[in-house]
């Protein structure tokens, strides 16, 4: 069964019109982009580390409630973890870089 190129290109075309959901089509600016994402990970980050921080130290002063002082603190392990395991990642990647052949 022989297939014509110009018609796998024209049912590909129709194909592709009849989907809706997002492509490989540019995105607008607003959407931000990796460095945007990064940024605000590690903002998140920092502030769960500062919330438990805060929290203990109210629990030492007798304010905070023990189940708050838990919560906060195992997030902010979570987040550490988080960014341990992330920082594993990036200089694997970065030894692995290194390795390619030029």
């Amino acid at each position: 069964m022989a297939v014509n190129f110009s018609d796998a290109v024209a049912a590909y075309n129709q194909v592709a019109r009849q989907q809706q959901g997002p492509g490989l089509e540019p995105r607008d600016a607003a959407g931000g982009g990796f460095a945007d994402v990064l940024r605000g990970a590690l903002n998140d980050g920092i502030g769960d580390l500062n919330r438990a921080e805060q929290v203990s130290r109210a629990a030492a002063a007798g304010k905070a409630d023990v189940n708050e002082v838990i919560t906060a603190v195992s997030e902010a392990e979570l987040t550490l973890q988080t960014v341990v395991a992330l920082r594993d990642r990036v200089i694997q990647a970065y030894q692995e870089i290194l390795r390619m052949p030029i």
